[in-house]
């Protein structure tokens, strides 16, 4: 456990939370990881108005001053990897592996990747325009200029999953364009970021351009949200706190950012690569325990290959070690909470009821003494369209198994979903996988691999959020354009 109860940090100061500290508890083995303030209502409105105070004066730096403050920071982050890291892993249950590679590594290359875009051009000329006279005057040469300018203030709420990644991709390129932000991280694992927020201040980011307030109780979010100091809310999470979001941000006309859920339709093709499909449709099982938007969840086979593919992924299974997230060897850590393993389960339950075939999985591990949240990695097979199981995002390490005849049929069972996040085709022939590709309604598609391109667009079609961020994206997601016309 942290020996210092943590403070919020606004206005540039640590100050002690109006509501007392609450226990950040380690998934793994339901330890005290150190105890997180629990702010009130007005201090979260305290931070957004340090943040507007700050914005005159930040938005008005140079881009070099702006790409010097989140090198310095990366710098920092970089130094202090190994403590970070640790806490980080005790905050999310995230085996070592992806602890280290996943979470302030991530963290470092992030605020690197933004320091540089700080530098990035926010003018473009535009072709001049000529007019002819007429009842509105003479005729005339107009020249254009789009300019990029930052929104404000933002307020950045971050998901659980990821503390280090999740964060540093927004707050990262809104300060690189110039905004000042509110950060309220998710309350299982705040800890990591105020860390990320120690490391701005050492940076020498000035008082109020960067602000951490976070709580257990729902005031906090809803207060970080309703501002009137707040011109923007990027949020990532759930669907229903993402409408409940907007409807607050549409009445005051806030800018919004929202990465949802998802429910990520893995299309695999009787002339797929089976070995590279059940690698892809593993990581369910592996990375974050399944609590990862972008996962391929719902796959949907072609019946020459379904029952192979079955087999194929129940083997991969034997390989999924559930237990101690620090230990050797260890694949599968906890999910986040007992709350959310309660929830995982009952999904499982229910996909027996709804006439599911649990191929494996379906149980409760026992690691150690019997503490921490764990879940077996399920997959449940002869799955129909209609189940819940298949319909609902269940985040969590649980896979389901939907076949199909032909090319058609695939296609509407992948489009047959609320979300719209990442899909996945994997075929042999490269021209069918392109094609189906362009008929998903996702956002993103990955043809034969579940990589990223970490400079491509990132966001959801339909309840999967609302715009682009990632590259060079984000850094237009965090402005706003104004176009400066001239007479020629």
């Amino acid at each position: 456990m942290s020996q210092e109860p943590q403070d919020l940090y606004i206005g540039g100061r640590w100050t002690a939370p109006d509501h007392g500290h609450y226990e950040v508890v380690d998934p793994a083995d339901e330890s005290v990881v150190g105890l997180a303030p629990e702010a009130s209502r007005a201090q979260v409105h305290e931070a957004a108005a340090a943040a507007r105070e700050a914005f005159e004066s930040w938005s008005r730096t140079t881009p070099e001053e702006r790409a010097a403050v989140l090198d310095r920071a990366a710098d920092i982050m970089q130094r202090q990897y190994e403590p970070w890291a640790r806490l980080a892993q005790q905050e999310t249950g995230a085996p070592t592996g992806i602890a280290r590679g996943m979470q302030v590594g991530v963290g470092v290359t992030r605020f690197r990747r933004y320091a540089r875009g700080a530098l990035e051009p926010v003018e473009k000329g535009l072709p001049p325009q000529v007019t002819e006279a007429g009842p509105m005057g003479k005729a005339s040469v107009l020249g254009a200029l789009e300019v990029r300018q930052p929104v404000g203030v933002v307020t950045c709420i971050t998901s659980y999953n990821n503390p280090w990644a999740n964060p540093a991709g927004k707050v990262a390129p809104a300060l690189a364009m110039g905004n000042t932000v509110v950060v309220k991280p998710a309350p299982q694992d705040p800890l990591s970021v105020f860390r990320m927020a120690e490391a701005l201040h050492e940076a020498g980011a000035p008082a109020g351009v960067v602000n951490v307030v976070c709580g257990s109780a729902l005031e906090v979010g809803e207060a970080a949200v309703d501002s009137p100091e707040v011109d923007m809310v990027s949020f990532t999470g759930s669907t229903g706190v993402g409408r409940k979001i907007a409807e607050v941000c549409g009445r005051g006309m806030k800018r919004q950012l929202m990465e949802l859920g998802g429910k990520g339709a893995a299309l695999v093709f009787d002339d797929a690569d089976l070995d590279s499909a059940v690698l892809g449709i593993g990581t369910t099982f592996s990375f974050y325990s399944g609590q990862i938007c972008t996962a391929p969840t719902r796959v949907i086979a072609q019946r020459g290959i379904y029952e192979q593919l079955i087999e194929k992924l129940t083997g991969y299974l034997s390989f999924m070690k559930v237990g101690d997230p620090a230990a050797q060897g260890t694949v599968v850590g906890p999910v986040i909470s007992a709350a959310h393993r309660d929830r995982v389960e009952s999904y499982v339950e229910l996909g027996r009821k709804e006439g599911a075939r649990v191929v494996a999985g379906g149980g409760r591990p026992v690691v150690g003494e019997g503490r921490g949240f764990y879940v077996a990695p399920t997959l449940l097979a002869d799955c129909t369209p209609d189940m819940r199981v298949v319909r609902e995002e269940i985040f969590g390490p649980v896979v389901v198994v939907v076949p199909f005849d032909d090319e058609e049929e695939g296609v509407r069972l992948a489009n047959d979903s609320d979300f719209g996040l990442i899909d996945y085709v994997w075929s042999g022939d490269v021209a069918r996988a392109f094609r189906v590709a362009r008929r998903l309604r996702a956002g993103g598609v990955g043809v034969n691999t579940i990589g990223r391109n970490m400079e491509a667009p990132f966001g959801g079609f339909k309840m999967s959020g609302v715009g682009r961020d990632v590259g060079s994206y984000a850094l237009h997601a965090y402005s706003e354009v104004q176009s400066i016309v001239w007479p020629g």
